[in-house]
């Protein structure tokens, strides 16, 4: 039987599998999200290493954490989602997984920027091929009602997996180098692949077919869907907000490692050397437990409460992002800005689970913005713009900032202080696009 699904026979209400089915598919994409950001953010505390053994700038560390991943992401990203609209979704999430977790691996052969900016493209590459089916297969396998917890459980991957990149870069890079780091976050991709191709299934193929198009009727396509999009006032505001948020995220992710190696440097090593361990490692194991497990924290939060309020009122998916990013903004420019180690941490926690109860939310309405033959389609969009914008330019624009700043008079501590400082503020204009998007939600949701 051919595994290809004709657009013709997808199904407008798909019947939703057993409850104990749908929580392990949730949770298996949720690994596999996990996967991919480990794969994306174990660069993030190699950064600095890699920086004075490659002898790169500031601008070039940007570039390949955030431009070099992001030029194929966003290429394929619209291609693979037009395929899923029709396709076996967990055959391309699996076909992804495979193929980011090798170039992974191949990040760890770089010997110079041009060979690991090539490496990141292929990984790029890869992810692309992830989030638009999976968030299609959620919007298959649970009720609508539950769709922002659902979505929320699995976006919680993405600090996850920050987390676990954070913690097994910076120990496995302490004692056996950077390059080791990359061989083990790529590794365990290629088992989770074969789990995935065998264990989930293709709603399409059990549900019912759906009635042909009528006479003069036409048939989906990327420029009706498109359209579609684009006239919805409440779907451009979220690709809005969620963009900018994307480049803070991003942004602050590519360069925290570095940020407290030249800022913090002797506080880091002396409360390493307190747990038996090198900088790296404490390192990474610290910024793995704030932002890791701060962000799980809030991104399953943030999916719960979007769904216990908007019994009352559908627009609270909007306005808990909207009032979260703007009360964890001070927090994120305090722990820039202050003296001590310890404190920087613990500021850190408040926006770090702040800044995650967006997830659910906002990738849960769009899924409601749209037909079901539309919804991969319709995340592609969004990770297209978030990913060019956010991802591609956030941590090189922040980069290249840093090293004018040094280059003024500030140092390479300064700059990247003041860098991150000013990155943050792009938090205030997303919290008032979320709060636009609130005002035709009602109106601009359909499924």
């Amino acid at each position: 039987m051919s595994d290809r699904v004709d657009a013709d026979t997808l199904p407008r209400h798909p019947t939703l599998p057993s409850p104990a089915y749908s929580r392990y598919a949730i949770g298996l994409l949720m690994v596999v999200y996990m996967l991919s950001f480990l794969d994306r953010q174990v660069l993030s505390i190699l950064a600095e290493p890699i920086k004075r053994d490659l002898g790169l700038a500031d601008w070039q560390v940007g570039a390949f954490s955030g431009l070099a991943f992001a030029l194929f992401y966003t290429l394929v990203g619209i291609p693979v989602a037009r395929l899923s609209e029709r396709g076996h979704r967990p055959y391309i999430i699996a076909a992804a997984i495979s193929v980011w977790s090798l170039f992974t691996i191949l990040c760890g052969f770089a010997r110079s920027f041009s060979h690991l900016a090539l490496a990141r493209v292929g990984v790029g590459t890869g992810e692309a091929g992830c989030t638009p089916p999976a968030l299609s297969l959620i919007a298959d396998y649970v009720a609508r009602e539950r769709r922002s917890s659902a979505v929320a459980i699995y976006m919680a991957g993405a600090p996850a997996g920050a987390l676990l990149g954070m913690v097994i870069g910076g120990l496995v890079a302490s004692h056996w180098g950077w390059r080791t780091a990359f061989f083990v976050a790529g590794a365990p991709g290629i088992l989770v692949a074969i789990l995935v191709a065998l264990t989930l299934f293709e709603p399409r193929l059990t549900a019912p077919a759906r009635p042909a198009p009528a006479a003069g009727e036409s048939k989906e396509t990327f420029t009706s869907t498109l359209k579609v999009l684009l006239a919805k006032r409440t779907y451009r505001f979220i690709v809005a907000a969620v963009t900018m948020k994307a480049f803070l995220q991003y942004s602050v992710h590519a360069f925290l490692g570095s940020f407290f190696f030249r800022n913090h440097a002797a506080e880091l090593a002396s409360m390493a050397s307190g747990f038996g361990l090198k900088p790296v490692g404490f390192l990474g194991i610290m910024l793995g437990l704030v932002l890791g497990l701060s962000g799980v924290v809030g991104s399953v939060l943030g999916g719960r409460f979007a769904d216990h309020f908007a019994r009352r009122d559908i627009r609270a998916h909007m306005t808990i992002p909207a009032i979260a990013v703007l009360i964890g903004t001070p927090f994120y420019v305090a722990a820039f800005r202050v003296d001590s180690l310890a404190l920087a941490f613990a500021l850190l926690l408040v926006p770090g689970t702040l800044n995650a109860m967006y997830y659910g939310p906002a990738y849960a309405i769009v899924q409601g913005l749209v037909q079901p033959s539309m919804r991969a389609t319709a995340t592609a969009v969004l990770l297209f713009v978030i990913s060019l914008v956010g991802l591609g330019f956030g941590p090189l624009a922040v980069g290249v900032l840093s090293d004018v700043l040094a280059a003024r008079g500030l140092g390479e501590a300064g700059g990247i202080r003041w860098a991150l400082t000013l990155s943050v503020l792009v938090a205030i204009p997303a919290a008032l696009c979320f709060l636009a998007a609130r005002k035709s939600l009602k109106a601009d949701l359909v499924s």
